[in-house]
């Protein structure tokens, strides 16, 4: 799972705010006196309201709510979903399941034979390709009938000239198991790792499990020499950690009440927990921190980050126990990172990606005696966003962005060269690359038509060697997937201002551009994240009953580079939206669809754009999909009790404190917006009740607005009551839920063109 706040993934179908609020706690300009959300059901009427039928959706009973803000009252009738606590909620969550159910029915052969097509696609059981860390391989493998990966490792022996692998999934001889995800499940309805990380000589592994959905994870130790587990558990800590250089210390972070990780902790291995040591505390509420370890294994690496601000602290790995010192003082909107390089004639510095006066980031180079003394080394470029480096004992690798691809750029003492592909449109991004001192660089590829593919490129010459290619099973019956029987296009819609937005679409070869195909419109654009090009297996069951797919890469989102996200957010975030909006019309407009086939789909704060676009043009859409969807938007961000909500007004704006803000944002926040007796498309929402980062209430309460308010639909509401942000964690339960999703777009696209 990502550690930005609304991941990009639409949760677990292709493979990404705010928690919920206190028992007892209400919004900012909260309820008057005697009309708690809780207590304040009219005579004779249960919060939870009627339960509703097959045909017509369990209605949510009216509590006028006051909200209050810069002058501005709000009536909000459905605040009372919030409450967690309140067995009414679960009530209302659970008629609206039981109602989907119905309304559904008669999709569950199409459920099961998509299902079906997932799995016969999948070879269940499967080896990643290994990376070599020291003296051992490391890789995870599935197994069929099981959900969860395998972590493993195999000694490096003389006779290996490459990474060993077997073709079928079964285990590499001499494999060694360090976890398997399916014996730490055990029964439990939901289960994720939020750390796995080895100690650098490879005795000692730190890891740590959710089995909530809450994205609160418990740390444990292992030694790998033993195989035995520390006593000891570390509770509520977050994603990631980092050892000292001979693992002696494991660095770990935790989160305030507001979810957000702010400490950063020191645990001496042999030691209790109680006695762990608090070694940096992030008193500023917009900023998160995180810790990690060079890839030198020479310098741990504190990082504390706004969304236009950050600022990195440095200590000698053989000194756990030292004080971490500052490499930049933090200046406001200046962002950087640090990687440091011991080359091979052993000189050393420090490599620093920032955007000082460089607008798409530049690569500079500073002395550890005087880390703010920065020299270019990768000028900063107008037309390209640099996104990472990779440093090693001869040669730099940089990641970047240019065109709305990315790209990887390999820097030797003698040259430099671009890693070239041959598609109009893909996603080549690092891959696991632990050894420092190294003549080869394991990189990842897709595109929408080539499935996932793992590359060794040579960093002295450039040449690439395919180590493996994800198989695409065929169906029974059925022929080996080609990829030439599909097709993959880069096409630009023109925005309201004149903006050319890129969309990425593929399609079977042949598909006829006469209006007559239905059409999946995939759209996020928040954060800077970029949606790029990539393969999906579930994606094919849509494409082989004639859909085309398509991205919409709109601003708010990295595609085109920082100016793009610039535009896309905090007083401009409306451009994300019409953006899409003119996305779905360049479609339609192209032949591609017609607007009643056209199923649009976001996750997340692209269940933002699914609201506000929906609400801005009903008839551009023939049904949407908003999955874990920021829809209530101007209430979060309103609550600065709620996790994310400060730490995310560098994002959206503060309304709580500028009344300009305030009204922008009431201008666009879907739930706000809903206009009564106006007719919409049939919309499928789905959340999980422990999301942290999407209140749950957030689309219950949507759904419950437009099932009271709107006309059209029907409108759909589907919780899952174990799980987080992602989904359910099982791969074969993330099929279930991708084949449910994806028999609700084929049928309602089917009764669009009978109609």
């Amino acid at each position: 799972m990502s550690s930005e706040p609304r991941g990009v993934e639409s949760r677990n179908a292709s493979s990404p705010h705010s928690g919920s609020s206190p028992a007892g706690s209400s919004p900012a300009g909260s309820s008057p006196a005697g009309s708690s959300p809780a207590g304040s059901s009219p005579a004779g009427s249960s919060p939870a309201g009627s339960a509703g039928s097959a045909s017509l959706p369990p209605a949510a009973a009216r509590v006028p709510a006051k909200r209050v803000q810069h002058g501005d009252t709000v009536v909000d009738d459905y605040a009372w979903l919030a409450d967690k606590d309140n067995p009414q909620t679960i009530e209302f969550l659970a008629a609206q399941n039981a109602y989907t159910e119905a309304m559904t029915a008669d999709q569950a052969q199409l459920r099961a034979a998509i299902f079906g097509e997932i799995k016969a696609r999948t070879q269940e059981s499967d080896l990643s390709v290994p990376s070599r860390k020291g003296g051992w391989w490391y890789y995870t493998r599935t197994q069929e009938g099981k959900q969860y990966a395998v972590y493993c490792r195999r000694a490096v022996r003389p006779d290996d000239t490459g990474p060993p692998m077997t073709q079928d999934g079964t285990p590499l001889d001499g494999e060694e198991v360090l976890l398997d995800g399916n014996e730490l499940a055990g029964g439990e309805q939901f289960f994720a790792l939020g750390a796995f990380d080895v100690s650098p000589d490879g005795r000692l592994l730190a890891y740590s499990t959710d089995f909530a959905g809450s994205e609160r994870f418990t740390l444990r130790v292992k030694d790998l020499e033993t195989g035995q587990t520390a006593p000891d558990e570390i509770p509520d800590t977050f994603y990631g950690g980092a050892w000292s250089r001979y693992g002696s210390a494991l660095f770990y972070v935790t989160v305030d009440d507001a979810w957000r990780p702010y400490r950063v902790w020191r645990h001496m291995i042999g030691t209790p927990a109680a006695e762990d040591v608090i070694v940096y505390e992030e008193p500023d509420e917009r900023f998160w921190v995180g810790v990690d370890l060079t890839r030198s294994e020479r310098y741990l690496v504190i990082s504390a980050a706004s969304k236009l601000t950050s600022e990195a602290r440095l200590l000698d790995a053989d000194d756990p126990a030292g004080e971490f010192t500052v490499v930049a003082p933090r200046r406001h909107g200046v962002e950087y990172q640090v990687e440091h390089q011991i080359r091979a004639d052993g000189t050393e510095r420090l490599l620093i990606l920032h955007n000082d006066q460089a607008e798409n980031f530049e690569l500079a180079a500073a002395p550890l005696s005087d880390p703010s003394a920065w020299t270019p080394v990768v000028p900063h470029r107008a037309d390209t966003r640099l996104l990472g480096v990779d440093a090693f004992a001869s040669y730099l690798v940089v990641y970047f962005r240019r065109d709305g691809l990315t790209g990887l750029r390999i820097i030797r003492a003698d040259g430099e060269h671009e890693v070239a592909f041959g598609e109009p449109v893909y996603r080549v991004a690092p891959g696991g690359n632990p050894e420092y001192d190294t003549g080869t660089y394991r990189l990842g590829f897709a595109s929408l038509v080539t499935p996932d593919s793992v590359y060794d490129c040579d960093l002295a010459t450039g040449a690439l060697t395919l180590l493996r290619r994800r198989p695409v099973l065929p169906l029974p019956g059925g022929r080996d997937y080609d990829p030439a029987d599909y097709e993959q296009y880069r096409e630009w819609a023109t925005a309201d201002d004149g903006t050319k937005i890129p969309i990425s679409l593929v399609c079977r070869k042949g598909t006829a551009r006469d209006g007559s195909s239905p059409f999946q419109l995939y759209g996020y654009g928040s954060y800077e994240l970029s949606v790029d090009p990539s393969f999906s297996v579930p994606r094919l069951s849509l494409l082989d009953r004639g859909f085309v797919y398509a991205i919409a890469h709109v601003r708010g989102g990295g595609e085109m580079g920082r100016h793009w996200y610039d535009d896309g957010k905090m007083l401009r975030k409306i451009n994300t939206f019409t953006d899409f909006v003119a996305c779905a019309r360049h479609v339609v407009s192209g032949g591609w669809t017609s607007a009643d086939r056209l199923v649009a789909r976001g996750a997340s704060a692209g269940g933002l754009l699914m609201g506000a676009a929906v609400n801005i043009a009903p008839q551009a859409f023939g049904a949407i999909v908003a999955q874990v969807p920021f829809v209530d938007a101007l209430t979060s961000i309103l609550d600065p009790s709620l996790p994310l909500t400060v730490t995310e007004w560098e994002e959206w704006g503060d309304p709580l404190h500028d009344p300009q803000v305030y009204r922008y944002m009431k201008s666009y926040s879907p739930y706000e917006n809903i206009a009564t007796g106006a007719t919409y498309p049939p919309i499928l929402a789905l959340t999980s009740l422990n999301d942290t980062r999407v209140l749950y209430s957030e689309p219950a309460k949507w759904i419950a607005r437009l099932q009271a308010d709107g006309k059209g639909g029907p409108f759909l509401l589907k919780t899952e009551m174990v799980a987080g942000h992602g989904g359910r964690s099982g791969r074969y339960d993330a099929w279930h839920e991708e084949a449910m999703v994806l028999a609700w777009i084929v049928s309602t696209a089917q009764s669009a063109a009978r109609a």
